[in-house]
């Protein structure tokens, strides 16, 4: 018997943890049986939502298992099932089955809209798959739903958590994951019940030994793995646990590898913000879901979350200017209309993390949020990812006002290169969500939001917007977009936007002359003559600023990739 576990990811740098933990401990469960004893081989099969349908189907038929199994997730889900549809057509005897989170809390509807398939393995996997895999009976195995001979459709009880000790480490061939992001879990659940999330449905959390996860840990670290994201729902709610693998991390940290962890702000302790403050810049990097700042929202959505402590910790490791923090606000929430929104927004940009994620509300299946939507006024997409369309609090029109502003964050916040000129640009603002909501209007009034851009024309379109709405500041403004731009750009060819060069060519020369012979300013640069440190940096004069800035392109912040910067004194 052929099985074939197929994953359908959302780019080709992801790879899909879950049907590598199902292979794996399938293998594991079968133990000593052979092929030829068992008659099963079970195979993976990796795919992007970017594939085309008529591309997936040609290699799942030549591939002709007998049992074929999708992981399904609200990113994917179209597309299996549109796979499901054709795939059968094509291999009628192939037995289809689902699992995943998008499937777990319907699976019920999911086979009756989906005659296709034989049955859905609901919540955790890996026990469910290999007792499967090993012809348990379907009467007898738990934690599936599935059809019978007779088309019924039949709901056998879910299957209880497991020992995450039991899950077979998959990483030790990494053939498979070059160029891939690697993701690993060192705990399974989360202590919290936000009302939009799933993890608030299973409340049986559980840690994979420390033992086990520093060995494992150690393996990407000798293998210089670039980066480590850990799926835990909420890392540091085990202090102990944290911070055990935090101390692992800088005792044995490589200078390479950095791991990604999801955390609540408000729970770390002055410990675990020393451990993070001493760090390598760039070991770690932070993501913390703040959603909102509105303490009526915050309850209703079953937080605990207090944002006063969120804000301390934040700046906290700010200050440092070590780690990568990645703060997430979600628009929709019960309570949260427009002016409640604004200052949520205001509130977490007033911190200034690396990256301000604006997210919209995804109505999951079996989630509270979709239990209340009534209540909540809540009308979201029919199809996934089932995003928020409107509630009593927050309309339509406002909605789309945020789409808006959401694009303005990516585009100009999130791109991190804009670090001067955006915290002056709005300071001819109200606040910092009045600056990406006027920057959103003029976009749609001009068509540009219709348009990709290159990286220049968004420069050019930031210094039309100032012409239009505040010329007293134009040149000023120009200045630190050009700064902005020279901090990230070793461009030879100088932009439009960046106006006149300010340096001739016989003080060009002579500067150059001069460093090479001296080094007063390029340090370690010895062996180098003047053209060759020429091409490496690129020197600057900002007349509104009153400064001469020297751009050193081999030396760069490990955070933001910016170009070291030294102010060059008048002779």
């Amino acid at each position: 018997m052929k099985i074939l576990l197929t994953a359908i990811n959302a780019k080709f740098i992801h790879s899909n943890l879950a049907v590598y933990s199902l292979k794996s401990y399938a293998q594991s469960y079968l133990g000593s049986k052979s092929e030829s004893e068992t008659g099963t081989t079970i195979s993976l099969a990796e795919y992007t939502i970017n594939q085309q349908t008529d591309d997936i189907l040609m290699d799942l038929y030549k591939k002709h298992p007998d049992i074929l199994c999708f992981s399904c997730y609200i990113w994917n889900i179209s597309h299996v099932e549109a796979i499901v549809r054709e795939i059968k057509k094509i291999l009628p005897q192939t037995e289809i089955w689902l699992g995943g989170p998008e499937v777990s809390y319907d699976s019920e509807d999911i086979l009756r809209r989906l005659p296709e398939v034989k049955g859905v393995m609901k919540g955790e996997g890996e026990e469910t798959f290999a007792m499967l895999a090993d012809g348990t009976e379907l009467t007898d195995l738990a934690g599936i739903t599935y059809r019978d001979s007779e088309g019924m459709i039949h709901a056998n009880p879910w299957r209880d958590v497991m020992d995450l000790d039991k899950v077979p480490f998959i990483y030790e061939d990494m053939t498979d994951f070059e160029h891939k992001i690697i993701y690993y879990e060192s705990s399974r659940g989360c202590p919290f019940s936000c009302s939009y999330c799933l993890s608030s449905v299973d409340k049986k959390l559980r840690f994979r030994s420390l033992d086990k996860v520093k060995k494992e840990l150690q393996f990407f670290i000798d293998h210089k793995v670039p980066q480590v994201k850990f799926v835990d729902r909420t890392f540091n709610c085990s202090h102990e646990h944290a911070q055990e693998i935090w101390k692992y991390l800088i005792e044995h940290d490589n200078g390479v590898t950095n791991f990604h962890f999801e955390v609540s702000a408000d729970l770390l302790n002055a410990e675990e913000i020393a451990l993070i403050r001493s760090m390598r810049p760039g070991l770690i990097q932070l993501e913390i879901g703040v959603q909102s700042t509105n303490p009526d929202t915050v309850k209703e959505i079953h937080r605990t979350m207090k944002f006063e402590k969120v804000a301390a910790n934040v700046r906290a490791v700010k200050e440092q200017g070590n780690v990568h923090q990645h703060l997430d606000l979600i628009a929709g929430l019960p309570y949260e209309d427009m002016e409640s929104f604004r200052k949520s927004f205001n509130d977490v940009c007033e911190l200034r993390p690396e990256q301000l994620q604006l997210g919209f509300l995804k109505v999951l299946k079996g989630s509270f949020m979709n239990e209340n939507k009534d209540a909540y006024g809540l009308a979201y997409k029919n199809t996934p990812p089932y995003e928020v369309l409107y509630t009593k609090w927050l309309s339509y029109a406002d909605v789309l006002r945020l789409k808006g502003v959401e694009e303005m964050v990516e585009v100009y916040y999130n791109s991190g290169q804009f670090s001067k000129t955006l915290p002056e640009l709005e300071k001819r603002f109200e606040d910092c969500f009045g600056m990406y909501d006027a920057l959103a209007s003029y976009y749609e009034q001009n068509g540009y939001h219709l348009v990709n851009h290159t990286r220049a024309a968004r420069y050019e379109i930031l210094l039309s917007f100032v012409k239009e709405n505040m010329p007293e500041c134009e040149q000023k403004i120009r200045e630190l977009l050009t700064y902005d731009y020279y901090l990230r750009e070793n461009a030879k060819n100088r932009p439009d936007f960046a106006g006149e060069y300010r340096i001739d060519k016989k003080e060009l020369r002579e500067f150059y002359e001069a460093e090479a012979a001296s080094q007063t300013y390029l340090t370690g640069y010895e062996n180098y003559d003047k053209n060759q440190l020429r091409r490496m940096t690129h020197l600057e004069r900002f007349e509104t600023l009153g400064e001469t800035v020297l751009f050193d392109y081999r030396k760069r912040n490990p955070l933001t990739r910016e170009a070291m910067t030294m102010v060059i004194e008048k002779q």
